[in-house]
C-alpha cells in the first residue's frame, strides 16, 4: 500500500506502481444511495464534479492521479448514477453536498483528504473546507463561479417562480442542456460522448427535479463568499485562459482574496480537467506534494 501525506512527495518508485482498477461503489449516506469511483491508494483526493455533470468528467484525471492517491471521485445526489431523491427529502443545498461527502469520508474510512472541485463542486468544495477544517487538508478549485455576476437568460428563466420550474423541468430539451454546460468548453470525442451520458441520466423526471432544486439552491453564494477569509487551507485555483473574460477576471479575484490561495491558468477553455487531462494532473499532483508555506 502506498504510503504519504500532502506536502511529502511520495518516494519515486511509488509512481510507477499500477494501481488498483478503479471500481464503481454505492454507499447509502443518510438514506440516500451514493455512486461513486474509487482507486488508487495514498494520500486521499475527492473529486468534485461540476452542475449537471458526473464522476466521469474527472476521466481522464483518474489514471494519472490514482498512481500516487487514494481517489474518490463521487456522483453528487441527484446527479450522475447517484440517487436523485425529492427536494422534501434531500435539500440540494452547497451544506447537503458538503455533508454528504464527509459522511462518504466517514463511510470509507478517510480521517483527511483533499479536494478538487469544478464549477459546482468548488463552490461545494470551499463549502467542506468552511465546515470541516479538521478533514480537508488542501482544495483545489477549478474554474469557480462564486463571485457575483449577472445570470444568464436560461438561468432567469428557470429560477422565475413557479413557471420557472415547468420551464426546467419539461421544456429544457438538449440544445439548452447543452448550451448551458458551456459554449466555451472545447470537447474531445470522448468529452462529447460523456456530455452525451449527462443528459440521458437528467432527462427523467426525478433527475430534472433534482437539478432545479440544486440551481434554486446554490443561486446566493453570499453566505459563503462572507466566511472567504476564514479558509486557512492551502488552495490552487484554477482556470482555462482562454475562458470567458468577465468569468476569468471573477477567478482571478478569487484567488487573490484566499488567504492561501494560488493561480494556474491553462491553455484551454472553460474546462481544463477535459481538455487538457494530463497537464492538469501533473499541476495537481504537484500542488498535493509541495511543501506547505505561508500562501499554500
Amino acid at each position: 500500500m502506498l504510503a504519504g501525506s500532502f506536502g511529502h512527495p511520495l518516494p519515486m518508485q511509488a509512481l510507477s506502481a499500477v494501481p488498483p482498477s478503479p471500481v464503481l461503489r454505492d454507499v447509502s449516506i443518510r438514506g440516500v444511495r451514493l455512486r461513486f469511483l474509487e482507486a488508487g491508494e495514498g494520500p486521499a483526493v475527492i473529486l468534485v464534479h461540476g452542475y449537471l455533470a458526473s464522476h466521469t468528467t474527472w476521466e481522464g484525471v483518474i489514471g494519472p492521479l490514482a498512481e500516487r492517491f487514494h481517489v474518490i471521485a463521487p456522483d453528487l445526489p441527484g446527479f450522475g448514477e447517484s440517487e436523485k431523491p425529492p427536494p422534501s427529502r434531500y435539500p440540494y443545498t452547497l451544506e447537503a453536498f458538503a455533508e454528504s461527502l464527509v459522511d462518504l469520508m466517514v463511510a470509507l474510512g478517510v480521517n483527511r483528504a483533499a479536494v478538487v472541485g469544478q464549477r459546482l463542486g468548488s463552490a461545494v468544495a470551499l463549502t467542506m473546507a468552511l465546515a470541516h477544517t479538521d478533514v480537508v487538508e488542501r482544495l483545489v478549485l477549478v474554474s469557480p463561479d462564486l463571485l457575483p455576476h449577472k445570470s444568464s437568460p436560461w438561468e432567469r428563466a428557470a429560477t422565475t417562480p413557479v413557471v420557472g420550474g415547468v420551464i426546467f423541468k419539461q421544456l429544457a430539451g438538449k440544445r439548452l442542456f447543452l448550451r448551458y454546460l458551456d459554449p466555451l468548453r472545447e470537447p474531445t470525442t470522448a468529452a462529447r460522448e460523456r456530455v452525451d451520458d449527462w443528459f440521458l441520466a437528467f432527462n427523467a423526471p426525478a433527475a430534472r427535479e433534482a437539478a432545479h432544486a440544486a440551481m434554486l439552491s446554490v443561486q446566493d453564494t453570499r453566505p459563503l463568499l462572507a466566511r472567504l477569509g476564514r479558509a486557512a487551507v492551502p488552495t490552487l485555483v484554477c482556470a482555462g485562459a482562454r475562458d470567458d473574460a468577465g468569468r476569468l477576471g471573477r477567478v482571478r479575484q478569487l484567488s487573490r482574496e484566499l488567504s492561501r490561495g494560488r493561480l494556474t491558468l491553462f491553455e484551454t477553455g472553460t474546462s481544463p480537467e477535459e481538455e487538457t487531462p494530463a497537464e492538469f494532473a501533473t499541476a495537481v499532483a504537484s500542488f498535493l506534494a509541495a511543501p506547505t508555506s505561508r500562501r499554500g
